[in-house]
């Protein structure tokens, strides 16, 4: 009887990850992973991909069932240490994988030594614990065999936060390099099967024209590259452009499988079939036309008409959503893509095709009960475009979308074979008056910044509180920013300090919300930062009147403006940042 190879020690994969972070260079990042992939037999090479990944188990759906909580008790209880050690670690490290590997540096691991499929063991055994207290014990039995610096890669793998700079294209390339594998092939193969683990084998095995879409497991949405207007639009299209509405909804993925099994997947590749119990009981209408994988947009509707996507807010998180709730927020499937039909893959054909497999399966369009067609049209002019936008606001939808009929379905892309145009942003000018460390890269600068508008016009107006945003400044703004606050804190909590309410921003968001969770009243939708306004004081900041007036715009389905503190309007999008400083615009 064969017996298989002993797993390959975790500290080994834990020293690979230091590595792999400590370097700069991206070829040599590649060139340290590979060296460790190539080396791994199938059963540990699938486990560590996925832990390079930053995913603790194979299925991207599946969930550890571990939060901070849990884990901390976890970590605690191996340390044999306090909660109170715990939360002074990871207020100097600003990371939990620092804070563990502080804490059982302290004490010797417990034998044996830890394996990669030990790992993969225990973590499986969290997941499949049927309670709290038996997810906290499988955990804590991982961290009691850990070293300190094998619990700090541990703990980032269940935080899903490697933070060692490995992206996942570089991911693809190490892998590519360990099998001599072409590296178009291995994207093709890992955009199919949206699995690095399996990708990685079937690389090893020389198999990479076999990878396929599995239906039942989820791969990432194509996105769409975001516009400011009509005419915008055009120039990036080359001649007829496809129109369909924009919902304000959730993004939803449904899978049919030939033995009738249904399942529905959000846009981060979650389950949320049993949330959404109406949708999938209609999707038992195309058993006849199964296999098949639908890409389309959960949307509240009632009576041919779309609701606000506060309604559907009240969806949101229920597992198992009331018959009372059911009925007065039901939610249609609006299906706008076939990706997968009858057993074969449809996502390099183009959108053209793809379309014409979907309408044969005959959904209705904006008359179905819980599935319903998307509305295509076609434009080829910027007036033609603004017509649509018009219509599509006037269906209470949040604008746009345009897609090249020739473009080929690409999982978790932004190219322009999709465009959005959405309604232009509204903007407030809001005071800053408290500000949070950052996470990873971020974790050495104050990035988070909580703000607020005035109660009244007067100069001695209370400041109420109505956002939050971390997003849309440059690397650089938020370094000088960080020297800034720390030279007017007022109140210094550990991750969080108040600070002299002097530096005014103006804020984008997509729209306003009643919540008790502000003092304000409100809350923002999507807020991200669009600029520093030293060119105004505290008391030029919006108020509480002009969020009201935003409010009552919004609910009267008009395209909202952006109106700044001095009553000027103009339309604009908002910009954000990426990692390196660069300013892109966000959507």
């Amino acid at each position: 009887m064969a017996t298989r190879d002993p797993s390959v020690a975790f500290g080994q994969l834990a020293d690979t990850a230091a590595t792999v972070a400590s370097t700069r260079s991206k070829n040599a990042k590649r060139d340290h992973l590979a060296a460790f992939l190539r080396r791994l037999e199938p059963q540990d090479l699938a486990a560590a991909t996925i832990f390079f990944a930053g995913r603790p188990l194979a299925d991207p759906a599946a969930k550890l069932g571990l939060g901070w909580v849990q884990q901390g008790a976890a970590l605690v209880a191996a340390a044999g240490t306090d909660e109170g050690a715990l939360r002074e670690a990871y207020l100097r490290h600003s990371d939990v994988g620092d804070a563990a590997a502080e804490l059982l540096a302290r004490r010797e691991p417990e034998p044996p030594a830890l394996t990669i499929a030990d790992v993969a063991a225990g973590l499986a055994e969290v997941a499949g614990a049927g309670s709290a207290e038996k997810r906290v014990a499988a955990m804590n039995a991982l961290f009691r065999r850990a070293t300190a610096d094998e619990a700090r890669f541990l703990a980032r793998i269940v935080s899903r936060e490697t933070r060692i700079g490995l992206r996942e294209g570089l991911l693809e390339e190490a892998v590519a390099a360990a099998f001599d594998a072409d590296l178009d092939a291995v994207r093709r193969a890992h955009m199919l099967t949206g699995a690095i683990d399996e990708t990685a084998r079937l690389a090893r095995e020389n198999r990479l024209a076999e990878a396929g879409l599995h239906v039942g497991r989820p791969i990432r949405f194509m996105l769409a590259s975001p516009l400011a207007d009509a005419a915008e639009v055009m120039r990036r299209v080359d001649g007829e452009a496809w129109i369909e509405d924009k919902y304000d909804g959730i993004r939803a993925q449904l899978h049919l499988d030939a033995a009738g099994q249904i399942r529905l997947f959000s846009r981060d590749l979650n389950d949320v079939t049993r949330s959404f119990p109406e949708v999938a009981a209609a999707a038992g209408a195309l058993a006849d036309a199964a296999p098949l994988v639908v890409d389309g947009e959960l949307v509240p509707w009632r009576a041919g008409s779309v609701l606000d996507f506060a309604a559907l807010q009240t969806r949101l998180g229920r597992v198992r959503p009331s018959a009372e709730l059911l009925q007065e927020v039901p939610v249609v499937l609006v299906a706008f893509d076939l990706l997968h039909h009858a057993g074969r893959d449809l996502i390099e054909t183009p959108l053209r095709e793809r379309r014409a497999a979907l309408e044969a399966l005959g959904l209705p369009e904006r008359t179905g009960e819980r599935l319903l067609l998307s509305h295509v049209a076609s434009a080829r002019s910027a007036e033609e475009v603004d017509r649509h936008f018009d219509g599509a606001r006037a269906r209470r939808n949040e604008g746009l979308m345009v897609k090249d009929p020739a473009s080929v379905y690409q999982p978790g892309r932004r190219g322009l074979g999709w465009l959005k145009l959405k309604k232009a942003l509204a903007t407030l000018d809001c005071v800053v008056v408290g500000v949070e460390w950052g996470h990873g890269k971020r974790r050495d600068v104050l990035s988070d910044y909580t703000f607020a508008v005035r109660e009244t016009d007067a100069t001695d107006a209370s400041l109420l509180t109505i956002g939050k945003a971390y997003t849309g400044l440059t690397d650089t703004e938020i370094a000088e920013m960080t020297e800034r606050f720390r030279a007017i804190t007022l109140r210094d909590f550990g991750r969080y300090r108040t600070v002299v309410p002097e530096v005014v921003v103006e804020i984008a968001f997509d729209r306003l919300m009643r919540s008790s969770r502000h003092r304000s009243g409100f809350a923002m939708r999507f807020p991200r930062i669009v600029r520093i306004r030293d060119d105004k004081t505290p008391a030029e900041t919006d108020t509480l009147a002009s969020v009201e007036a935003l409010f009552a715009e919004q609910a009267s389905g008009r395209i909202l403006l952006a109106t700044g503190a001095g009553g000027e309007t103009e339309r604009i999008a908002a910009s954000g940042a990426t990692g390196d400083g660069r300013r892109t615009e966000a959507g």
